[in-house]
């Protein structure tokens, strides 16, 4: 399977293409709650939740804030451009 242009808005993305891209990103899908995913980079870790309409980002315990920052990321947005704000760290 072919995954979509990464210009291409995440709702035109069959779910298991989006899973692979979470993964190829290094989240790790929890067991119990499919659509939640966990990263972890040198400086930040974050929860991720595919909602029905949204990406939920929370990143934990995040050195600036010293507390949980959250973000939200609508479907509509490329997957190109969800990469760059997501992964880039809080």
């Amino acid at each position: 399977m072919v995954m979509p242009s990464a210009d291409t808005p995440l709702y035109n993305h069959p779910l298991p293409d989006i899973e692979q891209w979470l993964r190829e990103q290094g989240c790790h899908q929890d067991a119990e709650a499919l659509h939640e995913w966990h990263v972890e980079k040198t400086d930040w870790q974050a929860n991720i939740a595919l909602d029905v309409d949204s990406i939920m980002v929370r990143y934990l315990n995040t050195p600036l804030a010293g507390e949980d920052v959250q973000r939200i990321f609508k479907y509509s947005l490329s997957r190109q451009d969800l990469e760059s704000a997501i992964f880039s760290g809080p």
